[in-house]
Formats: structure tokens, C-alpha cells, sequence
């Protein structure tokens, strides 16, 4: 059996006044549709921190400050595995725009539940839920 692709991503949880940034993934391609923590593919000999402030400048410009992690979590869909490495983030300057998304909302760690994300996501979900 051949192994799968392995995506390594950075993700961001961005908190502003004690709500989380999600963005709607563009519709058509992989997951259109599901709304995301935002972030990207770590490129080659970047860290993880690096990775998620580019990403976020790139998809959404604006600066954010990266903190703690919170979650790594591998996962495998039927085309390729993913590794998440997920930091809390806070929002520091200018205004999200959706450059690489559909849409961003600020949301609680309550209203989640009302959004659909990737299979992948729903881990991270439930390490907010656990440390609110």
C-alpha cells in the first residue's frame, strides 16, 4: 500500500476580545465550503510560528502575536494525512480581509458547534471547549 501524502500545517486560533477568527474556505476544491481555523502548508526548513504569521498575513493581512500551543493532531482523509500544529494567537493589528476565503466571522467557543468544519477540526474544537 503506498503511504499518503503528508500535509504539515500551521493553524491559528486568533482571539480578539475573547472571541476566535474562523474563515469559509472557497467553494469547489478540497472542503469548500467548511469554515476553518486559518493557516497553511509549513514550507521547507520554516517553523511553525514562522508559518503561522505568514499564513495569516498572506490569507487574511493582518499581524497577529503567536502563543502557546494548543493542540497537534494527526489525521488521515482518504487522499492524504494532515498534521495540524495549532497555537493560540491574538489579533495585534489592521482588519481581516477575506483575501484566500469566502468569509471570516469572530465567534465564541460556544457557537462553534453551529459551523461545519473539517473532520480534522473537531479535535481542536473540543481542546477549547476543555480549557474555557
Amino acid at each position: 500500500m503506498n503511504e499518503l501524502p503528508r500535509k504539515v500545517i500551521g493553524a491559528a486560533v486568533i482571539w480578539r476580545d475573547g472571541k476566535i477568527l474562523i474563515d469559509r474556505r472557497k467553494p469547489g476544491g478540497a472542503m469548500g465550503g467548511l469554515w476553518e481555523f486559518p493557516g497553511g502548508k509549513v514550507e521547507p526548513g520554516e517553523s511553525i510560528s514562522d508559518c503561522i504569521l505568514r499564513e495569516i498575513r498572506e490569507e487574511l493581512g493582518i499581524t497577529i502575536a503567536v502563543g502557546e500551543p494548543l493542540i497537534t493532531i494527526e489525521h488521515t482523509y482518504e487522499t492524504f494525512t494532515v498534521v495540524l500544529h495549532v497555537h493560540h494567537c491574538q489579533h495585534v493589528d489592521g482588519e481581516p480581509q477575506p483575501i484566500e476565503c469566502d468569509e471570516i466571522r469572530y465567534v465564541s467557543v460556544a457557537e462553534l458547534d453551529r459551523y461545519e468544519f473539517p473532520a480534522a477540526n473537531v479535535e481542536i474544537i473540543n481542546a477549547l471547549k476543555q480549557a474555557a
